[in-house]
Formats: C-alpha cells, structure tokens, sequence
C-alpha cells in the first residue's frame, strides 16, 4: 500500500507545474508578452482579396478567463495591435462591449481562417450581443475603424 502512494505521489509531483517550471521557464524567456495584459503576444497577417498584406501584434486570450477580461478597462491600443480570441472547435461566437472603453471593429473569423463578418466600430460599454453570422474559431479585435481603412472584407484570410 505505501509503495502505490509513494508512486502515486511521485507521478503526481512529476507533473506538477512547478516539475515543469524549467521547460515553461525558457519558452516564455522568448514569447513576446503585453506589458499591459501580460497575454502572449503573436504576429497576425490579414490578407484581403485583392492580395494586399497587413501586418499585426496580437496579444491571445487563451483561457477563459483571459476572453471574460479582453480588452475591458484598456485605453489605447496601438494601430497594428489587436486581440485574438481562440476557440477550440468552431462555434457561433457573441461578443459585448463591456467595460470596453474603446471602440473595436471585431472580426469573427471562421474554420477556413477566412473572415465570416466584420462588427465595425462597436459603441463602447454596450451589453447588446454582437454576433458572428456562422460558426467561427476565433474573433480578432482591432481599433474602431481600422478594418475598413485597411480594406478589411469577409473573405480575407487571417494567419497566425
């Protein structure tokens, strides 16, 4: 009986975080992270239709706790930064402003990594749901507005 608890103990504190505290400890020594959220941070390409490139900085929010906080309480973000949120499996996605002080165009993006719709310019604090209009895997938050300054459509593939 000692001998099962004493390997049980062993298999336990084997995986254990703080077990893996070296290998976590130099990945994340070479992951960009926000000094602002302390979220990865990620580069993200969107391509429009019509073949032209931009270039982001997108922090992740993996966790569910990190897409409950988002980007509430923020007052700036930069014109190349934004937010990915990713979903494991695709789903209909909703989103709300609150707490978001700043305007955002969001983005849901769907299986294909094609964008299904574009919510520009989302009033901030608002509680109204904000839809995707199909199962997406992730939406992209950005700067109010900048989608269609960059020419941002349905349609255009997002890499990351």
């Amino acid at each position: 009986m000692r001998a099962l608890l004493l390997a049980f103990l062993i298999l336990v504190s084997a995986c254990s975080p703080q077990a893996a505290g070296g290998a976590t400890s130099s990945a994340t020594a070479t992951t960009a992270v926000h000094p602002a959220s302390g979220l990865e941070v990620i580069p993200l390409k969107i391509t429009t239709p019509t073949g032209k490139a931009h270039s982001f900085r997108a922090e992740v929010a993996r966790t569910p706790q990190e897409q409950a906080k988002g980007l509430m309480f923020r007052t700036e973000m930069g014109p190349n930064e934004g937010m990915l949120f990713p979903y494991a499996k695709p789903q209909l996605l909703s989103f709300w402003m609150k707490n978001t002080v700043l305007s955002l165009d969001l983005i849901f993006i769907g299986e294909d990594r094609r964008i299904i719709n574009i919510a520009a310019n989302a009033t901030p604090y608002s509680e109204t749901p904000i839809p995707s209009d199909g199962p997406g895997i992730a939406v992209l938050e950005l700067n109010g507005g900048r989608a269609a300054q960059l020419g941002l459509v349905p349609g255009s593939k997002v890499e990351w």
